[in-house]
């Protein structure tokens, strides 16, 4: 026997939160331009994991896709940013000690693994599936994170992305 000692549910409860939290507005991921409802009801489960915010254009079909991909079946804390999503990066920005990364392949990136915890608010901007962070959103970020792969892939889906980028900016990685 290896020793290795699997927690029980019963054990898990009694460390993590009894009730989802209440939303302290410190750590948003923001895909402005989602494609696919899936990948927000996945980003909401992150959001729920590491205790941040999800920020999203309330599209018509997006309260649909939170309500379908909400599974822990709480209250979650979800930021609805308006029909323009530039103009919200613009007015987030503005907020005292509020710092704007974007996830996107850029000369001027820094690698996920030297991005440090967020320490004061921080907005983790997800570009569009296909093309990614328009060129005038790209212009309200403070920083640019990228992921660094060695397959094929030009890039990871935006849950995936995202999911990653919010556990280190959490200090979970």
């Amino acid at each position: 026997m290896s020793g290795i000692r699997v927690r029980s549910r019963k054990d898990l409860r009694h460390q993590r939160r009894r009730k989802s939290h209440s939303c302290w507005d410190h750590l948003l991921i923001a895909p402005l331009w989602p494609m696919y409802d899936v990948n927000l009801g996945t980003l909401l489960r992150t959001c729920d994991a590491v205790g941040a915010c999800l920020a999203v254009p309330k599209l018509p079909w997006v309260p649909d896709a939170l309500a379908k991909g909400n599974t822990l079946r709480r209250r979650t804390c979800v930021h609805w940013t308006g029909h323009d999503p530039v103009r919200w990066l613009v007015d987030q920005r503005s907020r005292p000690d509020t710092t704007v990364i974007g996830v996107e392949l850029a000369d001027e990136a820094i690698r996920l693994a030297d991005l440090p915890p967020a320490r004061n608010r921080t907005i983790a901007v997800l570009g569009h599936e296909r093309t990614g962070i328009p060129p005038e959103a790209v212009d309200e970020l403070d920083v640019v994170v990228e992921i660094p792969m060695i397959g094929t892939g030009a890039s990871l889906n935006v849950a995936v992305a995202g999911s990653l980028v919010l556990y280190r900016l959490a200090g979970l990685l």
